[in-house]
């Protein structure tokens, strides 16, 4: 059991959670994909009573008839995914501040996947610091690039 810390852009929402494993999974849904923006949104199912808002909780809204997100009103980081009659929860793994750590094992709504956008590792990348408009702007904005 290990406890990894998180939370939404702005910092003014934060988490402590009790991981016990890497396992994490892809949700391919209409209704994520819409909420985030994304073309899927990876999720780690954890207990709630592993989870520690230790600066103050998400504010949450009624996603769909049986379920509801977390997010913070401030930034609009997307955190959670919840059934309000479960003892679980999902956390964002984007919203993990070390989600390198998780890998997937799973793909969750896939008759509502997106096949283009399941593997792009053949397309040609760009690092931050080569990707001039960009870079320029972190540059002449706060002297540094962002972690």
């Amino acid at each position: 059991m290990q406890i990894m810390t998180g939370g939404c852009q702005c910092g003014r929402v934060r988490y402590a959670a009790r991981i016990d494993s890497d396992a994490a999974y892809l949700c391919h849904c209409g209704m994520c994909r819409r909420a985030t923006g994304g073309v899927s949104i990876a999720f780690r199912n954890i207990a709630r009573a592993d989870v520690t808002w230790t600066t103050e909780e998400p504010d949450r809204y009624r996603s769909s008839a049986i379920a509801q997100r977390g997010f913070c009103r401030t930034c609009g980081t997307p955190l959670t995914f919840e059934y309000p009659d479960s003892d679980m929860m999902d956390l964002t793994i984007g919203s993990f501040d070390d989600p390198a750590r998780f890998v997937p094992d799973q793909n969750v709504s896939i008759e509502t996947i997106l096949p283009a956008w399941l593997d792009c590792s053949h397309l040609p990348g760009t690092t931050l610091a080569d990707h001039a408009s960009t870079r320029d702007r972190w540059l002449a904005t706060t002297g540094k690039l962002p972690d």
